[in-house]
Formats: structure tokens, C-alpha cells, sequence
């Protein structure tokens, strides 16, 4: 018995050489439509596979933490917002009872000095608990312990990122216990986190952990309820409970606070979600926004296939003869069905090859972008087993379903039928299934190309749109004195004399000074603002919240911000001079209403404060969401307003990066120990402008894939059309047709598909412009230029996709055709 055994396997096994040899051989000679194929579906495989591994980085994939599962973030709020109060996350960490622990942390900058130049460095301010909490254990030294803390300015202790240790300490294991100046205040190093930890934030990569109780100066910060700065709360839920058992824990501990701190805490409502990204609205706009690129991505591929049926059957048609004969000599159908499926299977594990190594490319400089260079963006997008597993399946189910696509054509095939009429069944003249895919594949591509046009000039005219500034011929110089140690009256002295020092370099026409400048990703702050003769100054009882600045009197000047009625702020509005401020247009008809202008008004802020309006300045864009309605803005003295925040705008009157060099020689000589971030204002815009260049880019390249894949379908079917009409053609021409007439013939329905999914999908385009311009400032689809190039688009497709069809039709000889009967 085992002799026949091994026997049978023996047979399969060559069988099954010889088929992969066949198909090999077959589609070496057919090398046109094998690279065709090949491109195809590599670009439907890639564009998955990169989706997929944003999707699994991002979404799917765990935080590097122990039991991440259960580890949920805190929000406050209707709005989910973020910030929380020390005061406030003590309490939610010793009141609840649905937490194994709660941790708090907070994302800032400091000036790192170990004894050469100091650096700026991105810090993670986190409690005695943090690392407790989420489980993590030291690659070196040990961690911050709850125990460390005894009060504010009592725990000067500095954990390094293995990253940041291993860059900027050469993996010195001598390094615990080293004392540094962070901040110009003396920190020592306990230890070092383990590889591949840099925080629990997946897309932000910190380099230092400092303990949240050491706030410089800012020590009342850990006693002001009002003051919600701290960034995140988290904690793993207990075994057992449930996420709406803990949301009803916080919440009731929330109402309790409501009620005893009425003017320091609002709506202290909570919801929970998954730790990973910086909060659910971010979170599910991620998803949303990959769940959308998946969909579209598994589209283009289910195209690629139907394509890849197309070319399939085109080839069966153009190979009939050869069929016919094989299944005349008596070859089973089986055998032929088997080699099909062996030729579709390569074409598929090589397009998927292809597909995966120009994803892993892509991934990989993906996975060390930098959009933002002056944060620490990292996207953990690198592709793992899964993702390869992924694309393997798809590659295998690809070819298993565009092979399926000629198994009628050669089961239902008579090879004497075949011999004398030369192709593998009649003519069929209606629309088919494969047609109908055809038209909506079309009309996708005619949305995509509609939508990149659509994103591509709104980009455009937002690169031109009148933000209320000036960004052209601007330098920003971004710092924060805290990190030199400036604070008190030290403070608005050094802003003046750096702003003084800026003026006197060759070439600055003017310089101002802002706490944070206008669309940029740390603005902007929000302050409660009420009448002014409100007494009761709770939340509830808001006028207008407003998006507030600290300026120096020059940074109307150096913004070229229109001031429009009114004076501007001068030194003299300090801190023992009255309370003023300017607003915009919004603000002054929102506060006092259309007619009054709000000149010499009054109104309070949230400690009661009660400042004067001395002017109005042009309604602007300030937050970094381009697309937003426009919003009530205040601009405070920055003497009465002091912040150790600081961006120097510096305008020149030709090129402002040939400044760069002579600023960083003043800053420098002013003090050596201040670090400083120069970038044009243009190139800081890059975070406002980044949705708007995502979405270009993206549709772009969507809409390039949509192209390819749609002039592939129509050359499959116009091929195939050409090849089941050879010897109609050939009669036509030889009774005396002419070109135009073959052409219409042997076209004509896949011009018809291409002009009715192209007008289909234009409109569909259209449609879609309107939700595109959520998302890209300044996109409108009612623009002559978007309706010429998406037609001028669809038209070169179309030329380009029935050139070899055509060109073949009209070469077809009667007389070889003649010959063959």
C-alpha cells in the first residue's frame, strides 16, 4: 500500500512542477500583459498594505504597555476635552473605586544642559505613579515612586527615554545618578525606560520624564482648581468592572465637585477611551479617516481584480485556437482550468511582492517623517507578521478570484466550434455584469480625479488667503525663558531687550513679540469672558469665549495685522497701569452687538478682572483647524499678561532666512544657555496647512491609482471586444468599412462606458467637494479650472487606454483572416 501512495504523490507533485514551468514559460511570452498585470495588482496589494499598517499601527495594535487593554484616558467634559486640574485629578485618583490607580501627565518642552551647548528637550511631567501604573519596568537605574514626592519642588529627578539615552548619553551606563541642569534648576538622572517605551502617546516621542510636582516657579499651579493644564488622566480598570461602571464612578465624583467648586470646575461629566492617542475626537477622526482609506483601498483592489478578469478573458479569447486544440487532442478541461488558475496565482504572488516592497519602502519613510520639525512626531507605521500575512491572503485570494473569471469561457467552450470560428463563444452586444463594473470603476476614478483637483486648488488659494497676518518675509523664533530660567521681573526685561537686540540687525524692518503665534498646533488658549456687570462669573454664565494672546506692543507692526479702529498698546500698559486689551471685529459685535463698536467698553475675565477695549483689530484665523468659523479673539499687554511662552516675529524686507544666522549670534550673546527654533512663519504653517496637504496628497495619489486601474479595465475590455471581433472586423474591412466605422465597432461601448462614468463620477465628484471643504480651507468644486481638468483627465485616460486596442483593429488584414477559413 504505501508503494501507490508515494506513486500518486510523486505524480502530483510533477504535474504540479509542470504546470508552474507552463505558466512561467507562457507568461514570459507574454510579457506585455504580464507586466501589465503584475503593476496592477501591485498597486492594489501596496496601497492595502500601507493602509492596513497605518491602520494596525495606529488602531489595532496595542500600546507597548502591560494589560493595555485595560488601560482607559479620562476626558472631560461634552466636548472630551483633555485638561484637568491637580487639585481635581487628586481627587478623581483617592475618591474612585473603578481603578487599580489613576496616573496624570502632561507633554512640555525644557532647556536641557549637560555641561556642552543645551538642547531642547520634549518632557513628559508625570506623577509619583505614572510608571506604576501602566506597569513599567527600568532598563536602567529605577523610576519616579509616589513615595519620591513630598510637595511641590521635592522630587528633582530626570528618567531618560532609551532613545534619547542612547543618541545623546552613548548607552554610558555611568549616567545614573549624573546631575544636569534642566531649566537652570539642578536634576539628577535615576534611570533609563526600557527600549521602545518613549510615553504613552503613540505619535509623540518624548526624550526625558520629569515628576509633575517640580513646576519651577509655577508651584500654584498645583493649587489653582481653575487651572486645568494638566493634559491627560489614566489608569487600568479593576477585573471586573465595567467601562460604564467606572464612567458612572467618575461622573458622580465629578457632580460632587461641580457642586463644591461651582466657579473652578464646569461640566465635570467624564467619558472614557482607549490610551494610545491624544484623545477620542483625535482618535476616532484617525480611525474614521483610515476606516475611509481601507474602504477605498479594498475598492481599488476589488478593481485591480475585476482589470486582471478582464485581461484574463481577453487572453483566453486571444489563446482559443490553442484551447480548442488542446481539448481536441484530448487535454481535460480540468488540466486547462488548473493551469489557468497556476499563471493567475504567480501573477498575484508577484504582484503582491512587488506591492509589498514598494509598501515597505514607503512605510519605512513614513515611519520617520517629520511633518512638524520641531516636535517630535513619530508614526508607528512599521510593518509586522500581520501585515505581511495580510497582504499574502490578499495576494493568494487575488489571484483565486480573477482566475475564476475565464472558467465559463473554457468549461462551456467547443473546440470544433472554436477551430472553425476562431474565439470562444458569440458576440454578446447588451450590457454585461463586467460592463456595469466597468462604468462604476470609471465613475470612481472620476470622483477621485474630481476630488484631487478639487484639494489641489484649494490648496493653492489657501497658500494666498488673507489670514489677518502677513507670513511672508517673517521669521518665528520660538523659545520659552522658562527654559533659561527667567521668571518674575526677569521676564518682560529680557522679552524687551531681546525685541530691542532683533531691531537693531541689518535688514529687520520690524519685530514683535506673541505667546503663541496664530495657526500654530500649541494655540491657542481659550479664556471664559463675561459682562461687566455680571457678579456671578461661573461657567455657566459665559458671554463669549475667546481666543487670547499676549503681544508686545510691535506685533501689530511685525504681523501686519490691520488695527482697525482705536490705538494700539503701547510699554506704558503694564502691570500698574489700567487693564486694556484689543479685540477683533467678532468679539466686539459678539460682546456689546453690531452698532457700538465696543470702544472704551468694559468686560470681566474669569478672576473678575476688568479690562478696557482700547482697539479693534481684523477678524482672523488662529487655531490650527483652517476650516473653522472664525472666533472671538482678545490680544492682552504682554506686561499685564506675561508669559514666559515667547515667539520673536521677525519681518525682513527681502529673504528673512539670511537673518538666521545673525539672530541665533544675538540670542547667543544675549544668553548662551537659551535654545531657540528659527523657521520661516510660511514653513510654520505647514501644521495649519497639513490637513489640506494630506488630503491632495492623498486623493492625488488615490486618484493616480484610480486612473491607472480604470485605463487598465477599459484596455482589458476594448482588448477583448478586438479579440472576440476579429474576423467581424476583418469583413467589415474587406466590404469596404471605413477606419472610423471599425473603430466605432470595436470601441464604440467602451467610449460609451468612459463618457457615462466620467459624467456620472463628475457629478458624484461635485458632491463630494462640498464635504472635502471640511477638510481643505478654501475648496470649492464650482470652478471652471476643476470641470476642464477633470474632462481633459478622463479624455487623455481614455485615449491612452484604447491606443494598442484600436491600433490593432485597424491592422487587422482580411486576407490572413480569409486565408484561415
Amino acid at each position: 500500500m504505501p508503494l501507490p501512495d508515494q506513486n500518486s504523490g510523486d505524480v502530483t507533485m510533477q504535474t504540479l512542477w509542470q504546470d508552474l514551468r507552463f505558466a512561467v514559460r507562457m507568461l514570459r511570452k507574454s510579457r506585455g500583459f504580464t507586466i501589465v498585470a503584475v503593476v496592477t495588482l501591485a498597486l492594489g496589494i501596496g496601497a492595502n498594505a500601507v493602509v492596513f499598517s497605518a491602520l494596525n499601527g495606529l488602531i489595532l495594535r496595542p500600546l507597548n504597555v502591560p494589560h493595555a487593554d485595560s488601560l482607559y484616558l479620562a476626558e472631560r467634559g461634552g466636548d472630551k476635552e483633555l485638561g484637568h486640574s491637580y487639585p481635581d485629578y487628586l481627587d478623581l485618583r483617592d475618591r474612585n473605586r473603578s481603578f487599580d490607580g489613576l496616573a496624570a501627565y502632561d507633554i512640555d518642552q525644557a532647556g536641557l544642559d549637560t555641561g556642552k551647548n543645551p538642547t531642547r528637550a520634549w518632557v513628559y511631567e508625570v506623577t509619583g505613579n505614572y510608571f506604576d501604573v501602566l506597569g513599567i519596568q527600568p532598563y536602567l537605574g529605577r523610576f519616579v515612586h509616589p513615595s519620591d514626592e513630598q510637595g511641590p519642588n521635592s522630587t528633582p529627578y530626570i528618567v531618560l527615554t532609551y532613545e534619547y539615552w542612547h543618541t545623546h548619553f552613548q548607552d554610558d551606563r555611568g549616567v545614573v545618578g549624573r546631575v544636569v541642569q534642566l531649566n537652570k534648576h539642578p536634576f539628577t538622572i535615576i534611570g533609563v525606560t526600557p527600549p521602545g517605551f518613549r510615553g504613552s502617546v503613540l505619535i509623540f516621542s518624548a526624550d526625558l520624564f520629569v515628576p509633575i510636582v517640580n513646576q519651577d516657579d509655577w508651584a500654584s499651579r498645583l493649587d489653582d482648581r481653575a487651572n486645568h493644564w494638566i493634559g491627560s488622566v489614566v489608569g487600568h480598570l479593576k477585573t471586573g468592572v465595567t467601562l460604564a461602571q467606572a464612567t458612572d464612578d467618575l461622573n458622580s465624583i465629578g457632580a460632587e465637585l461641580e457642586k463644591n467648586y461651582p466657579k473652578e470646575d464646569g461640566q465635570m461629566t467624564f467619558t472614557l477611551s482607549r490610551e494610545g492617542l491624544p484623545g477620542a475626537v483625535f482618535g476616532r477622526a484617525i480611525q474614521a479617516f483610515l476606516s475611509g482609506l481601507m474602504l477605498l483601498a479594498a475598492l481599488i483592489l476589488l478593481a485591480a481584480c475585476a482589470n486582471l478578469g478582464s485581461l484574463f478573458a481577453a487572453r483566453a479569447a486571444d489563446c482559443s485556437r490553442e484551447v480548442a486544440l488542446r481539448l481536441a487532442l484530448g487535454a481535460g478541461r480540468a488540466r486547462i482550468l488548473r493551469q489557468l488558475f497556476t499563471e493567475a496565482v504567480l501573477v498575484s504572488l508577484a504582484g503582491g511582492a512587488v506591492g509589498i516592497w514598494g509598501s515597505v519602502v514607503l512605510l519605512q519613510w513614513l515611519s520617520v517623517w517629520q511633518p512638524f520639525p520641531q516636535y517630535p512626531i513619530h508614526m508607528p507605521v512599521t510593518p509586522d507578521a500581520n501585515v505581511y500575512g495580510v497582504a499574502l491572503l490578499l495576494s493568494l485570494a487575488s489571484g483565486l478570484l480573477f482566475g475564476t473569471v475565464p472558467v465559463k469561457q473554457v468549461l462551456r467552450s467547443d473546440p470544433y466550434q472554436i477551430i472553425k470560428s476562431g474565439s470562444m463563444g458569440a458576440v454578446r452586444h447588451g450590457f454585461t455584469a463586467r460592463d456595469l463594473l466597468l462604468g462604476v470603476q470609471v465613475a470612481i476614478c472620476a470622483v477621485l480625479v474630481t476630488s484631487s483637483i478639487v484639494a489641489v486648488r484649494g490648496l493653492a488659494r489657501s497658500l494666498h488667503s488673507n489670514f489677518a497676518f502677513n507670513p511672508r518675509h517673517a521669521l518665528l523664533v520660538d523659545t520659552d525663558l522658562n527654559m533659561a530660567g527667567y521668571g518674575g521681573d526677569a521676564l518682560p526685561a529680557m522679552q524687551k531687550r531681546m525685541l530691542d537686540t532683533m531691531k537693531g540687525i541689518p535688514g529687520v524692518t520690524s519685530a514683535g513679540l506673541v505667546n503663541i503665534p496664530p495657526l500654530q498646533a500649541a494655540c491657542c488658549s481659550e479664556s471664559n469672558v463675561f459682562d461687566d456687570k455680571a457678579v456671578d462669573l461661573r461657567p455657566s454664565n459665559v458671554a463669549v469665549s475667546a481666543i487670547t494672546f499676549s503681544i508686545s506692543p510691535e506685533y501689530l507692526q511685525a504681523a501686519e495685522t490691520p488695527l482697525l479702529a482705536g490705538r494700539n498698546l503701547t510699554w506704558q500698559d503694564d502691570k500698574n497701569a489700567p487693564p486694556v486689551a484689543l479685540v477683533n471685529r467678532l468679539f466686539a459685535k459678539s460682546m456689546f452687538g453690531a452698532t457700538s463698536g465696543g470702544l472704551g467698553r468694559y468686560f470681566k475675565m474669569d478672576k473678575g478682572k476688568r479690562i478696557q477695549v482700547v482697539g479693534i483689530v481684523e477678524d482672523g484665523k488662529y487655531s490650527l483647524n483652517l476650516t473653522e468659523e472664525l472666533r472671538p479673539a482678545i490680544f492682552l499687554p504682554l506686561q499685564q499678561s506675561p508669559s514666559t511662552e515667547t515667539w520673536l516675529v521677525v519681518r525682513s524686507g527681502g529673504n528673512p532666512q539670511q537673518l538666521t544666522a545673525a539672530i541665533r549670534a544675538k540670542l547667543r550673546d544675549l544668553d548662551s544657555g537659551l535654545p531657540a527654533f528659527i523657521q520661516t512663519w510660511t514653513h510654520a504653517m505647514d501644521g495649519a496647512l497639513f490637513p489640506s496637504r494630506m488630503a491632495a496628497l492623498s486623493l492625488g495619489m488615490l486618484g493616480v491609482m484610480g486612473a491607472m486601474l480604470a485605463a487598465t479595465g477599459i484596455f482589458g475590455m476594448a482588448a477583448y471586444s478586438v479579440s472576440k471581433r476579429l474576423r467581424e472586423l476583418g469583413i467589415r474591412m474587406a466590404l469596404g468599412a471605413q477606419r472610423k466605422e471599425v473603430l466605432q465597432a470595436a470601441l464604440g461601448r467602451a467610449f460609451k462606458l468612459l463618457a457615462f462614468g466620467s459624467a456620472a463620477g463628475l457629478f458624484l465628484g461635485i458632491l463630494a467637494g462640498r464635504v472635502l471643504a471640511f477638510i481643505v480651507y478654501q475648496a470649492t468644486p464650482r470652478d471652471p479650472l476643476v470641470l476642464v481638468g477633470t474632462a481633459l483627465a478622463m479624455s487623455l485616460l481614455g485615449l491612452v487606454a484604447t491606443w494598442i486596442p484600436a491600433q490593432r483593429a485597424l491592422s487587422i488584414d482580411p486576407m490572413i483572416l480569409l486565408r484561415e477559413e
